[in-house]
């Protein structure tokens, strides 16, 4: 056996001294081992050759099945890890004007006097962002593909686990285990197909936000974390996004449209800094009701279809507080912070730039 392994090691270095082509090495290892084994089947028992490699094919059959097995799991992480983070499939363009088939599907939103035909043309042409594909991501992602939302993009890094299927209504007992963004594109495409979903199965990060953010119109925060909320809200500052910003704790759900672009506050203005993480403790350790959150993401898209069609008044400036155990619903007016270091310092830069003539 140290023979053939020698063999092997050598074959192996005189192709990387060549520069060969890795699957070329592999090739030639496996040429020796089919060889040795040929060896080992051919030759009679207490032959030399056949005693210096090995003795017995029952080894080499061995080595063969543990090397099957390696590679085998090894093809499997590289298609999981290129189904995970590969590109959303290129779906064919929309034509510029609805067909039958959808001023059907959209006919309640057009016989309504504040959306009607411009509106279902405006969502069809929107491009949203969701941040979440959690509790309160699931029934906001699920209202706007119904709603008809032409291009919706939906980020998240976790897989779907039993434990969120209590209120995460849009993934499914079968979904266990396969990426939230992937669950809900299949579920949001089976709802409607005239909806084009980009699943990015990551963690939003400082080195990709400005780049995504810069493909949407609006972007919906559900996340369930203080860094990636903040994160969130100081790019769509940043850029001039409206920011449909909800949030729950056991029975008690918030929502609010963040929007300084407009002389809105944003979400810094009102939490400067997060809260200590006993007053705040997440879903897991707290609990939740299992409807409040359909309750509020559904509220979340409502305010992305007002926002999108200009219909009524989106929630600006002001913040829904939901208390599902006493049936209790209350409005608080919000206002811009002067000192605010995200929307002050954002706005005192743009007035700057212009003043100085920077571009």
């Amino acid at each position: 056996m140290v023979l053939v392994f020698g063999l092997a090691a050598l074959l192996w270095g005189v192709g990387a001294m060549m520069k060969a082509p890795v699957r070329a090495r592999a090739m030639m290892i496996a040429l020796l081992f089919v060889g040795v084994l040929a060896v080992q089947i051919a030759l009679p028992e207490g032959h030399p050759l056949r005693e210096a490699t090995g003795g017995s094919p029952a080894l080499w059959l061995i080595i063969a099945g543990f090397a099957a097995i390696a590679l085998a799991y090894r093809r499997g992480l590289q298609w999981l890890r290129a189904r995970a983070s590969g590109p959303a499939p290129v779906q064919a363009e929309r034509p510029a004007t609805m067909s039958e088939t959808e001023l059907n599907r959209y006919a309640r939103h057009i016989v309504l006097r504040e959306l009607g035909g411009a509106g279902q043309a405006r969502l069809r042409a929107a491009r949203v962002l969701v941040v979440g594909a959690g509790g309160l991501g699931a029934p906001a992602l699920q209202y706007l593909a119904a709603a008809g939302v032409g291009s919706i993009g939906v980020i998240d890094g976790d897989t779907v686990e039993g434990t969120n299927l209590q209120r995460q209504v849009i993934h499914r007992d079968a979904d266990i285990g396969m990426p939230k963004v992937f669950s809900a594109q299949a579920a949001m495409q089976a709802q409607n197909p005239f909806v084009t979903v980009r699943p990015y199965h990551r963690r939003l990060t400082a080195d990709i936000a400005e780049e995504l953010f810069a493909d949407y119109d609006i972007v919906l925060d559900g996340t369930d974390n203080f860094d990636t909320r903040y994160l969130v809200n100081r790019i769509a500052v940043r850029q001039g996004k409206p920011l449909i910003s909800g949030a729950l704790s056991q029975w008690e759900g918030q929502l609010s449209v963040f929007d300084p672009a407009r002389g809105a506050p944003c979400y810094a203005c009102i939490f400067p800094a997060p809260p200590a993480a006993h007053l705040a403790p997440s879903c897991a350790e707290a609990g939740v009701l299992g409807p409040l959150p359909g309750v509020v993401g559904a509220m979340m898209a409502v305010e992305a279809v007002k926002t999108i069609c200009e219909a009524g008044a989106p929630m600006r400036g002001q913040m829904l507080i939901y208390d599902a155990l006493y049936g209790e619903t209350r409005s608080i007016v919000l206002e811009r912070r002067a000192d605010c270091p995200v929307c002050a310092a954002e706005a005192s830069g743009a007035r700057l730039d212009a003043g100085t003539g920077a571009s």
